[in-house]
């Protein structure tokens, strides 16, 4: 093994196996009630909350530690609305064909189409930017590697966290998503447009699509060997 820096591991902490067994349930159990949600409350979420929950998402594991990924939180109301009727716009020509009979087919039991009004009336958007290059410092122009990989997990992160704040979300993905681009003022020949993330509290009418409480089983999606 090559020499690099090292520092002790000394924040693990070792539980015994039947509390393992109640954290990981207990966890599984919280999961359980993360939801998509397309009806938002206007209430207002304080920045420092969001702030906290993109921390964690830069805690993700990633290519070399290069962190490929950059996040744009946006409460701006006037920004807000410049998304929406760019989205609204893409999402029209997808609803009217460029889809395909197939992916529309698959779409309507969750009751999706073209209109989006939560993304003015949700407190916060959260526009996440995969990146070409970076590394470890800002200032950094080096080769970023598993970017897509790495800026998936970290989406991960972010919506766990978000979810374990007390806030419901739903992931957007306009295709094309470049106008968020130019909207955020990113860097076009570094940065790619990976998700939009909505984020808030629930409206008092929020409801659940029953097609989207269906999950499959353990059994069908792990093999133990």
């Amino acid at each position: 093994m090559q020499n690099h820096a090292n520092v002790p591991l000394t924040d693990f902490i070792e539980y015994p196996q039947n509390e393992m067994l109640a954290r990981a349930q207990c966890f599984l159990e919280n999961s359980q009630r993360r939801h998509s949600i397309r009806s938002f409350s206007d209430r207002d979420v304080p920045q420092p909350i969001i702030e906290a929950c993109i921390k964690t998402a830069g805690l993700a594991p990633s290519g070399a530690n290069h962190q490929p990924w950059h996040f744009v939180a946006i409460s701006s109301p006037e920004v807000k609305q410049k998304i929406r009727i760019a989205a609204e716009n893409l999402e029209r020509s997808f609803y009217e064909g460029r889809a395909g009979e197939e992916w529309l087919n698959a779409l309507k039991p969750l009751g999706t189409d073209a209109s989006k009004p939560y993304l003015e009336h949700a407190p916060w958007l959260i526009a996440i930017f995969s990146q070409k290059k970076g590394g470890i410092h800002a200032e950094d122009a080096n080769t970023n590697y598993y970017v897509h990989e790495s800026v998936g997990i970290a989406t991960g992160f972010l919506i766990q966290a978000l979810h374990n704040a007390g806030l419901v979300t739903l992931t957007h993905t306009p295709k094309p998503m470049s106008f968020l681009t130019e909207i955020c003022g990113r860097d076009a020949d570094n940065e790619r447009p990976y998700m939009l993330i909505i984020a808030g509290y629930p409206a008092e009418d929020a409801s659940v699509p029953e097609h989207a409480l269906v999950k499959k089983s353990l059994e069908e999606i792990a093999t133990f060997l």
